[in-house]
């Protein structure tokens, strides 16, 4: 199986193959998921204290946090590989 990371902004990197969804935080189902997530100790803030405007849903059930829009993210998931590596 082949890993693929992508870049969830300021450097930060989240392995592709676990993500189950990229969603936005708005709503409020959206908002358990991160409070649930905060208690169980599996959420992880990559927003560097920015606004959070994606979420990312892993396999494992942790969630991550980003500062960078759910479109932006997706279109770095579905990017072609690098042909140099």
């Amino acid at each position: 199986m082949d890993i693929k990371l992508i870049n969830i902004g300021f450097g930060n990197i989240a392995s592709a193959n676990r993500v189950v969804a990229i969603v936005s935080p708005e709503s409020a189902p959206i908002k358990r998921v991160i409070a649930e997530a905060r208690d169980r100790g599996q959420l992880v803030d990559a927003t560097y204290g920015r606004r959070t405007r994606a979420v990312l849903i892993m396999d494992s059930g942790h969630v991550i946090l980003s500062a960078i829009q759910p479109e932006t993210v997706a279109q770095r998931f579905l990017a072609p590989k690098d042909p140099a590596t």
